[in-house]
């Protein structure tokens, strides 16, 4: 079974994966861990290393394309990461959102930092991205319409959103089980 599971930044989607993850012995695999771990090892913040993928399209490209590979030649994962569901052709696809100020106060909570200047952090961070994923692959990250379910994770909390998942991972298998 593949399954991926997109949102923007403190929208729940790592939390959620876990959860799914230890429910149904998928293994994650995190666009956002790599993009993070690539960052270190340049030695920026992600707010930095945003900025370099916007003139450096191999950053994107690298990411994306090892997702696609994952996708093609593996079983039982969970893609995670904001363009996961553009990724595999071949998938149950979540989209998580939330309001911009429930995303922030989750991160002000999991990081250090004002919500005010996390604020100001993740709308650079979103318009950076928006900005890449548009000129890399003509993708409007505000277009939904390549996702099966989306799920407003202000109105549940990590446990439910999973829960609610795990019936569509069901529904899905029951419908076509060949399908995944």
């Amino acid at each position: 079974m593949l399954l991926t599971i997109s949102g923007l930044p403190g929208s729940g989607t790592t939390t959620v994966s876990r959860i799914l993850s230890q429910k149904h012995g998928l293994e994650i695999v995190s666009a956002g861990e790599v993009f993070r771990s690539l960052a270190k090892d340049y030695g920026m913040t992600l707010a930095e290393f945003g900025e370099l993928a916007e003139s450096d399209d191999s950053i994107d490209l690298k990411i994306d394309e090892l997702q696609k590979d994952i996708a093609r030649t593996r079983d039982n994962i969970i893609l995670e990461g904001r363009l996961a569901g553009h990724m595999a052709a071949c998938a149950l696809k979540v989209w998580i959102k939330a309001p911009v100020e429930v995303r922030v106060r989750r991160i002000v909570a999991r990081e250090s930092g004002s919500f005010e200047q996390k604020l100001n952090e993740t709308k650079e961070r979103e318009a950076s991205e928006a900005i890449r994923y548009s000129s890399i692959y003509g993708i409007d990250i505000g277009d939904l319409s390549v996702y099966d379910l989306v799920i407003d994770s202000m109105k549940w909390d990590q446990f439910r959103v999973a829960d609610i998942i795990s019936c569509a991972i069901e529904c899905f298998l029951n419908n076509d089980p060949g399908r995944l």
